[in-house]
């Protein structure tokens, strides 16, 4: 029997599985797969989401311009240059429907984020997988292998799942040495942190091919509401918006989003907390003998001797309820990524590697 046959490549992209959340059975689950903000987001910003019930029957304006003039004063951006997305995945897919397609080449670190290489071959395009140098963008690797063909180069910074960062000078070398028709894309879901960055904005504003990438589904612990947003050229705005849904976020994800870009106090209170358990996970891992990169993000790269290891440790932490992310999907099998929870929980993943080591042969 006939059948539709969708467009050839499709069935050749890789499911996307998001961390796991639930364990059959198992109470008191601490959810450590997704990157999430253990607080939860600002309490303006569930007040807002109550609020936006009264409003539910209208369309959501499809201009974003009370979220983008929020985040273009905190951020001291031109608002004319920001655009919004249903998290910042939306506009990796819409920047490959824009400028990739078939017989484009689309640059990513081979440890990049996985929806780079989904949105690239959704598109049509041809992915071009990068190696890194130690879990770190390599940006002679990435000039090396611009061709003819690249349309798009995409670079996480902080990476994701290494939290490794690279320094400004290197992406300024990166984009020196990348021809002016060449988009290069600063993803900084992770940006915000890192304390006095500006996530590569200054690019964007010197740049005719320069795109930053931020998420709020991170520091502002919107990840259930689905909003990103992106700062570009004006030219790269106008060709986005021409692709993009009109109506692509709902009115609650709209005014949530608003209310916390504007709370200040909340970013700079997390900040601190993450970073202060961060570290302290971190130099706890090692005495164990579990060793990790300096990481910038929300999130730790904890590595073992091998992959067994590795799941060995993540099963035995999922029977005792902490679910942490197997990252072998993205060329790190011997590695988990362990999102930093508040001290309580920090201290709960420390238990449960103490715990599996103790009760394994396995060498410290």
């Amino acid at each position: 029997m006939k059948k539709p046959k969708p467009r050839p490549g499709i069935m050749d992209i890789e499911l996307y599985i998001g961390g796991k959340s639930t364990v059959e059975g198992m109470p008191n689950i601490l959810k450590l797969s997704s990157n999430e903000n253990p607080s939860g987001p600002p309490l303006a910003a569930k007040q807002a989401l109550i609020s936006a019930g009264l409003s539910l029957h209208r369309y959501p304006p499809s201009d974003h311009l009370d979220l983008r003039s929020a985040i273009a004063k905190i951020h001291g951006l031109d608002v004319s240059k920001i655009i919004c997305g249903c998290g910042s995945d939306e506009l990796i897919s819409l920047l490959c429907r824009a400028y990739a397609g078939p017989g484009v080449e689309v640059i990513h670190t081979s440890h990049g984020f996985l929806m780079y290489r989904i949105c690239a071959m959704a598109a049509g395009a041809t992915v071009v997988s990068v190696l890194e140098k130690d879990r770190h963008v390599d940006v002679d690797a990435i000039l090396n292998a611009i061709n003819s063909n690249t349309g798009v180069i995409f670079i996480a910074n902080p990476g994701n799942p290494t939290g490794t960062k690279i320094l400004d000078v290197e992406i300024e070398r990166l984009i020196k040495g990348t021809p002016k028709d060449v988009l290069v894309v600063l993803d900084g879901a992770y940006a915000d942190y890192v304390n006095g960055w500006d996530g590569g904005a200054k690019f964007v504003e010197s740049q005719a091919n320069v795109v930053m990438l931020r998420t709020m589904s991170k520091m502002y612990g919107l990840g259930g509401l689905r909003v990103g947003w992106g700062y570009a050229p004006q030219h790269i705005i106008d060709v986005l918006d021409r692709v993009r849904a009109p109506f692509n976020l709902s009115v609650p994800a709209l005014l949530a989003g608003e209310a916390a870009v504007k709370d200040k106090e909340f970013v700079n209170a997390h900040r601190k907390q993450n970073n202060a358990a961060r570290t302290w996970l971190a130099a706890e891992l090692l005495k164990i003998g579990v060793q990790s990169d300096p990481s910038e993000a929300n999130f730790i790269l904890a590595r073992f001797s091998d992959q067994a290891q590795a799941e060995a440790c993540d099963d035995y932490l999922q029977s005792i309820g902490v679910l942490v992310r197997r990252v072998g999907s993205y060329g790190l099998p011997n590695a988990l990524r362990i999102t930093v929870p508040d001290m309580a929980g920090c201290e709960r993943v420390i238990a449960g590697v103490k715990s599996f080591f103790g009760g394994n042969s396995y060498e410290l």
